[in-house]
């Protein structure tokens, strides 16, 4: 065999693959092409400890140990086309790359604020290692920051902000801040610390102009309030890298679809035997917590995503039929999990809690350290405390659907 095995995507998720592959067995050559200029590198902490000090690659970058040292790694360099029937990728200077087995990892790009007239300056989002290195150096001692969006990074880089000296606002279109993940009473309770902290909100809000000329100056809200700032940060989502695919015989409905071996679905539901994906970008099933494939954005599940594609493609490329057939009897089924920390506060959780019907105040109180556990159909779907880590550590063995 001469052809690599080929990965688009040098993030984590590509990194992993890799050294699944070498673990299992895998020999051949190996080839990972990525957009960024950067080696591999951990992304959850730019929005937390890194965005407060001096942000550089050291400070994140993943160690290269001795089993991917062979990886030839083809950075800053974005693929154009990929020809799943041929078997050939092209990057955006032309190069074409065969390969013998294809794994997918190109993650996430963030939404961007769509209004007339944004100005370029003072305008941020943090997904890469660039966007925290230019949103750091405008952050400082009395910087006006609006943070549009309420989830987990906009609330993150929230605290990060206010613990640098600035005046922030976060601007978020539900009722209080992480409705979605964390349910009411307790997404109430991280609203309350936060602004304990003196960082303000205006929730149940959208913004509907941006002024300045070249540089951000004020934001317009629906209610009419003009907020005047001088950075803002939009944290209004993220979605899928798809474009890559689009000429191809691809399920794409809202990512990459997969299969229960993660292997790349065609639009009739059958697999394309050679064809993996792995990180943010996979829809995949996940029968233990729902009835339907969907992207899974927590930080543990590409790892495991590159546990099993890197098994599963060595013995694939291997002689050994039986060993492979064996390991795509195996079905995919994590427990994802997640954590965040916010000034004082160190959110963990297990399991899909965005899944649950009902919630219930497990152990602490509200305002302290506490768990929730989020139940489906009374089975425990998820778990999530604040503080007390080695007993909300204890509850992953019960989370997980028992009859989906």
């Amino acid at each position: 065999m001469t052809r690599p095995v080929l990965i688009i995507g040098a993030s984590m998720g590509g990194l992993r693959v890799a050294e699944s592959l070498r673990r299992s067995g895998y020999a051949g050559p190996l080839v990972a092409i990525g957009e960024e200029t950067h080696p591999p590198y951990n992304r959850p902490p730019l929005s937390k400890e890194v965005l407060a000090a001096d942000v550089n690659h050291e400070a994140v970058a993943f160690p290269l140990g001795d089993a991917v040292s062979d990886v030839e790694w083809i950075l800053g360099r974005k693929v154009d086309r990929v020809d799943l029937e041929n078997q050939i990728v092209t990057d955006d200077l032309g190069v074409e790359h065969s390969y013998e087995a294809l794994i997918i990892a190109t993650g996430l790009r963030p939404r961007r604020v769509d209004l007339p007239g944004m100005p370029k300056k003072g305008t941020h989002v943090i997904r890469s290692l660039d966007d925290a290195i230019a949103l750091r150096s405008e952050i400082s001692e009395g910087t006006r920051v609006v943070v549009y969006g309420a989830g987990f990074i906009g609330c993150e880089v929230a605290a990060t902000a206010k613990k640098l000296g600035a005046h922030v606002t976060v601007i978020g279109k539900g009722p209080v801040p992480l409705l979605r993940p964390l349910g009411l009473e307790l997404a109430k309770d991280i609203q309350a610390r936060q602004e304990a902290q003196g960082v303000n909100f205006f929730m149940g809000s959208t913004i509907t102009k941006v002024t300045g000329g070249d540089r951000v100056e004020s934001v317009l809200l629906d209610s009419g309030v003009e907020l005047y700032t001088q950075v803002l940060i939009e944290a209004i989502g993220s979605e899928p890298n798809l474009e890559l695919l689009h000429d191809n015989d691809v399920d794409l409905d809202g990512g990459v679809g997969a299969d229960t071996n993660l292997r790349v679905l065609k639009k009739d539901g059958t697999p394309w035997e050679n064809v993996y994906v792995v990180g943010d970008v996979a829809r995949f099933p996940i029968p233990q917590f729902c009835d339907y494939s969907r992207r899974v954005e927590h930080w543990n599940i590409p790892t495991e995503m590159a546990r099993k594609v890197g098994k599963e493609v060595a013995l694939q490329l291997s002689s050994d039929a039986d060993a492979f057939a064996e390991e795509l009897a195996k079905p995919f089924a994590p427990i994802p999990s997640f954590w965040s920390d916010q000034f004082d506060v160190s959110l963990l959780a297990y399991g899909l809690i965005d899944q649950a019907d009902d919630i219930q105040l497990l152990e602490g109180e509200a305002g302290g350290d506490c768990i929730y556990g989020y139940y489906k159909r009374g089975d425990l779907v998820g778990v999530c405390g604040v503080g007390m880590r080695s007993k909300v550590m204890g509850y992953r063995s019960q989370v997980g659907l028992t009859r989906p």
